[in-house]
């Protein structure tokens, strides 16, 4: 279980690719001294396990499916943000976040305002029901609020169905990979597992209705 709130960003050093699937070394800003054989680190949003590690950086197998799903940051020299799992004492600063990508959007627009900036984003059609004004999304790996979403129930009309917008502080740009974000960039998309859990839920009390 993860927040979104990312410790450091890292970047990939080598890439190694084997019928598809990858094993991937990243080495972040401050190696951390305490790692454990197995344990699992957000990188960009994707939760991976750790395999090995040493004073420079830790590594990390990819299937090939999970290459597939994501956004193609996965090639040397490439930057993650990083988050390792959270611990019971830990403060939760984000919302909570599985590390399970759902899709992958678009960065459509990147626009300068006083004091931060403001991003249009495509999502994947299938995660536009998920998305509701001043709601959470985890974007490669960051935990942010939705400001304006496009379609029914949604507060723009000039965006898209499967549309919505973010603000960024500079503060994030700073501590993140978003200040590189341009409009092309491809994203890791998670949305909130409470909306996940609320159309489970009714679709399968709508299902108990009507064979009842």
């Amino acid at each position: 279980m993860f927040t979104g709130i990312v410790e450091q960003v890292g970047h990939v050093t080598r890439a190694a690719e084997q019928e598809g699937n990858l094993t991937l070394t990243i080495a972040p800003e401050r190696m951390w001294t305490d790692l454990a054989l197995g344990e699992s680190i957000a990188c960009s949003g994707t939760c991976l396990t750790v395999t090995g590690w040493d004073e420079a950086g830790f590594t990390v197998d990819l299937s090939r499916e999970t290459v597939n799903k994501t956004a193609p940051n996965w090639h040397e020299g490439a930057r993650l943000n990083l988050e390792r799992a959270m611990t019971a004492s830990g403060r939760f600063g984000g919302h909570v976040v599985s590390g399970h990508v759902d899709g992958t959007g678009e960065i459509l627009e990147v626009r300068g305002e006083p004091g931060a900036y403001t991003l249009r984003v495509r999502a994947a059609p299938h995660l536009a029901r998920y998305l509701v004004p001043k709601g959470s999304v985890t974007v490669d790996g960051v935990s942010l609020t939705v400001v304006d979403v496009g379609g029914p129930a949604g507060s723009r009309a000039d965006l898209a169905p499967d549309e919505f917008t973010l603000w960024l502080v500079p503060h994030t740009l700073e501590v993140t990979t978003l200040g590189g974000w341009r409009p092309g960039t491809r994203v890791n998309l998670e949305a909130d597992q409470m909306a996940k859990y609320v159309e489970r839920l009714l679709a399968m009390r709508e299902r108990a209705e009507v064979g009842g």
